[in-house]
């Protein structure tokens, strides 16, 4: 039994669903899954549901905030038999064109954060999504009319980041968004051999003329819409 996870073999799907916040791992559980998910693990508050979405198999299992937290669960959920992990959640956009609400994919996820490339030991390494879970994200969700942007993001280890300018050179290298756990994500997945994707709802604009953020009702309407499609994309 892992130290962090406290199930058994068995107990998760192959197909996780990885946000960041136990409130929403319990959310995803209670309102996107089909009726009956259990709880799989409450260790330290980080809820673990397991159920089906449309008859198939899914968990849903919190990570927690950056890349640490992240990290130990995204290796103890492979430990437990998960193949194909995706994260949800959120993510301040600094792309051009970009709204409140928004779903973004990440291609990849520029290691803003030195944990990933730590674990990777490869200083230079990019880590990226599996294209197979970005391509289906990308037809699934043009089936629901949902605005999507497809491309790099940044994963940062600092939330309340003291250099103001640091977002405009992220957003000059093409970057679409800023987050905190996906390079770690994608990092093991890439060491593990298993699937990954990270697809986000945009709460914030972050940008030359301030910080602006998505009121809590707009929020749950977007998170909502991005959530049942990762579910889809999850059993796809």
């Amino acid at each position: 039994m892992p130290i962090h996870l406290r199930a058994e073999e068995g107990d998760y799907a192959p197909n996780v669903l990885c946000p960041g916040d136990p409130r929403r791992a319990r959310y995803i559980a209670e309102t996107c899954l089909d009726p009956g998910a259990r709880l799989v693990n409450e260790e330290r508050g980080m809820l673990g549901f397991t159920g089906t979405f449309d008859g198939a198999p899914i968990s849903v299992q919190t990570t927690g905030m950056g890349c640490p937290s992240a990290g130990i669960v995204f290796e103890e959920l492979i430990m437990l038999g998960a193949a194909r992990l995706i994260r949800v959640g959120t993510c301040g956009a600094i792309g051009q064109d970009m709204h409140m609400g928004d779903t973004v994919i990440a291609s990849s996820a520029s290691a803003d954060d030195a944990t990933p490339l730590r674990y990777a030991d490869m200083p230079g390494y990019a880590p990226t999504a599996s294209f197979a879970l970005i391509d289906a994200a990308v037809r699934m969700g043009r089936d629901t009319g949902a605005t999507m942007h497809v491309g790099p993001i940044v994963t940062s280890g600092v939330f309340y980041d003291p250099d103001p300018g640091r977002f405009a050179h992220w957003a000059r290298l093409g970057h679409l968004a800023v987050e905190m756990e996906a390079a770690m994500l994608y990092t093991i997945a890439a060491v593990k051999g298993v699937e990954s994707v990270a697809m986000m709802t945009v709460s914030d604009l972050i940008g030359g003329d301030g910080h602006e953020r998505i009121t809590d009702d707009e929020l749950q309407r977007g998170v909502d819409d991005m959530m049942r499609l990762a579910c889809r994309v999850a059993v796809s």
